[in-house]
């Protein structure tokens, strides 16, 4: 439907004249106060220009004189008005309800010109209409449709939400001369706002003074589409830990290794980053090693500095888990579907509940119980059958009927069901645990991943497990094993004893055989020892470097000489740093990690330079709830349903403005809470002018 002058004539026609009267007058703001671009007002208000007695007629003109001449009537929408009403008070009407009655086209007058009278047909009048002042503009954009921007963004819609035909209509019912950008118009503004916003991260990296770390995220879109999005972290020099979305890239067909690498160079040169990244957390995907693999090789022909990639300890015990339920997941798809219909029933929830109570099986349980396919909706199903099982059973027992005996599980399949949630309930508490924690590190996931190692080899040794179950165990020793071997590695040591809630005592074994101490100790001392010398000392200046340059230069002062004595002494007692940290008993477990590192930072001025580079490697390439929680199934229906022209630009703005970087249009910030100001001193004068034609009336 067209919102224009005689639509709404036409529809306001048919409405009976009470129900119509009834209908609250919306108040309309002048196009100067609503476009940011054409002027904006001192006070958010609305101005009333006053009219001249020559414009008399003018408002007379929209109204037709009833026969029994006591009441006027509004050719637009039936609003009737006393014969003794003020002309000026039908100009507000006019204004308020109908904003554009007075342009030389309108069509009522076509309207009501073939049925009236020939001394009753109106006659053209040019109305003159006093200029609004000119001020300062901001942005040449009107308020709603930035608004309806930044809900595009927040709710990641495509752009071509905009073109829905009823999204239009609502908007003109409140007002029929809203325009809304099309889709099309919304996506170049997005493309700008990139741009801009994209800018500002770029400055802010520059700023930066520690070694960043990556992470890669990979997914399909329905299209078919392979996305990877890659996300820099750092830890600043207050010790506050920072990640910023960098980009989401379109890894071209046929998704190998070489196309991702193409694409993650291409975005650590667009950010200056090729020089100044420390490591690389992946997917443990084939492709993902050999695009790292490669981007390694590069960088250490360009002697940038030490380079890891280590895979994602989520995704691996994810992986681990999901050999642990192999045998259990029929099973679990049948609770499932009891689960959800419980849901979708007030009565068999009401039921559970009673009975839960009646055979005192506990009653923690959360309503709506999770149904998500993650490891946590899993392991709920688990949870109902082991712990609340005869109420369970009670609920199908009651509605057989509704429920058919599809979902009934045998003895054997509870014995079952109870010997493997017996076993993943450790499994459940370390991934409850890497979910909340509030700084996640290296050296804390190694000591997670060490204890499930622990629990899988018990499970294998155990003369109770059946021996289904040992198989199964096997199974996920296998990829617990290929886990360890990929991050036993000096760089990883270096990162897990720099926790001082790990140090070396509490570092799995496996990387702790491997003798890295007196390799991470040269390289501290080679990189770290000589940071706060001064510019001519930095860049990994060592003891060795300082021997070389005595040795080269004999004959030099008494006082150089000595200068130089001290120099070594400091080199020294740089090492001693670390030797001094390593033999302190490590930290507790809940202590703040950063927090530690901000009050002992004077204490090891060189060490926590080192750390806090080596800190914020990441243990997981996503945020561990993305992988085990059910969070992550929204996460990936946005994805999933995000077409291609507005993958990047939406997806990217978003995590953004999550992050706090202000939203920009080219060079200008658009300042959203004034807009929100302006929109609520707009309903509150319309509530105001509304009330007073009411009173009018």
């Amino acid at each position: 439907m067209d919102w224009n002058a005689s639509n709404a004539f036409k529809t306001y026609k048919e409405m009976e004249p009470k129900s119509v009267m009834d209908m609250s007058l919306i108040q309309q703001v002048d196009p100067a106060d609503i476009a940011l671009g054409s002027s904006e007002r001192g006070n958010n208000s609305i101005v009333h220009t006053k009219r001249k007695k020559t414009m008399t007629s003018v408002f007379l003109k929209y109204f037709e004189t009833a026969l029994d001449g006591k009441s006027r009537k509004c050719k637009f929408c039936g609003q009737s008005y006393s014969i003794a009403t003020a002309t000026g008070n039908l100009g507000r009407h006019l204004s308020n309800r109908h904003p554009g009655y007075d342009k030389p086209a309108i069509v009522v007058d076509s309207v009501y010109a073939a049925s009236a009278p020939p001394h009753q047909q109106p006659q053209p009048i040019t109305v003159i209409k006093k200029a609004q002042p000119e001020t300062k503009a901001q942005i040449d954009i009107d308020h709603l449709n930035w608004l309806l921007i930044k809900w595009v963004v927040v709710a990641s819609l495509p752009p071509s939400t905009m073109d829905e035909k009823w999204l239009t209509n609502s908007f003109k019912f409140l007002n029929p001369s809203v325009e809304l950008w099309n889709a099309e118009k919304h996506k170049a503004v997005l493309q700008d706002v990139f741009r801009s916003m994209q800018e500002d991260v770029r400055a802010s990296l520059d700023q930066v003074s520690s070694k960043f770390s990556v992470s890669l995220d990979f997914w399909n879109s329905y299209e078919q589409i392979f996305y990877m999005s890659v996300t820099c972290h750092w830890i600043d020099e207050h010790w506050c830990f920072h990640k910023v979305l960098l980009d989401i890239c379109r890894v071209p067909y046929p998704f190998g290794g070489s196309e991702m690498y193409q694409c993650l160079t291409k975005v650590l040169k667009m950010y200056g980053l090729e020089d100044r990244v420390l490591s690389c957390t992946h997917d443990n995907s084939e492709t993902a090693v050999h695009a790292c693999h490669v981007l390694k090789d590069d960088l250490d022909d360009l002697k940038a500095g030490p380079f890891c990639y280590i895979p994602c300890a989520a995704h691996s015990l994810n992986m681990i888990i999901d050999d642990g339920l192999r045998t259990t997941k029929p099973m679990i798809s049948r609770v499932r579907e009891l689960v959800l219909e419980m849901n979708s029933s007030v009565e068999m929830l009401d039921d559970f509940v009673q009975l839960n109570s009646a055979y005192q099986e506990g009653s923690s349980w959360k309503f709506p119980l999770e149904t998500s396919t993650r490891w946590s909706g899993n392991y709920q199903m688990l949870d109902l059958v082991r712990k609340a099982g005869k109420s369970v059973d009670g609920v199908m027992r009651k509605y057989e009927e509704v429920l058919g005996n599809r979902m009934t599980l045998g003895s054997t399949e509870k014995n079952a069901i109870t010997v493997v949630h017996g076993f993943l309930e450790p499994f459940h508490k370390t991934t409850n645990d890497i979910c909340t924690n509030k700084f996640l590190t290296v050296g804390l996931v190694l000591f997670f991943m060490d204890h499930i190692s622990e629990t899988i080899s018990m499970c294998r040794e155990s003369r109770h497990s059946p021996e289904w179950f040992k198989t199964v165990a096997e199974d996920m020793a296998k990829k617990a094993r290929s886990y360890s071997t990929q991050v036993c590695n000096l760089f990883t040591y270096m990162t897990a004893i720099l926790d001082p809630r790990i140090k070396t005592e509490l570092i799995p074994e496996s990387l702790s055989s491997g003798g890295y101490l007196e390799e991470a100790r040269a390289h501290f001392v080679r990189n770290y020892s000589t940071t706060h010398f001064g510019p001519s000392m930095a860049g990994g200046y060592g003891v060795q470097s300082q021997e070389i340059e005595d040795r080269g230069h004999a004959n030099v002062s008494f006082a150089e000489e000595i200068v130089r004595k001290r120099r070594r002494a400091s080199m020294s007692n740089a090492t001693d740093e670390l030797t001094q940290y390593l033999t302190e008993a490590p930290a507790p477990i809940p202590t703040d990690v950063l927090e530690w590192w901000k009050v002992n930072s004077t204490r090891y001025p060189r060490l926590s330079v080192m750390a806090r580079d080596f800190l914020a490697v990441q243990p997981t390439s996503v945020a561990p709830e993305e992988v085990f929680c059910g969070k992550g199934e929204e996460v990936d229906k946005q994805r999933f349903c995000m077409p291609h022209d507005s993958t990047q630009t939406v997806l990217c703005v978003r995590s953004w403005i999550q992050k706090g970087i202000k939203f920009k249009y080219r060079s200008t910030e658009i300042d959203y809470e004034r807009l929100m100001e302006m929109a609520v001193a707009a309903a509150a004068a319309s509530n105001n002018v509304s009330s007073s034609d009411k009173k009018e009336n």
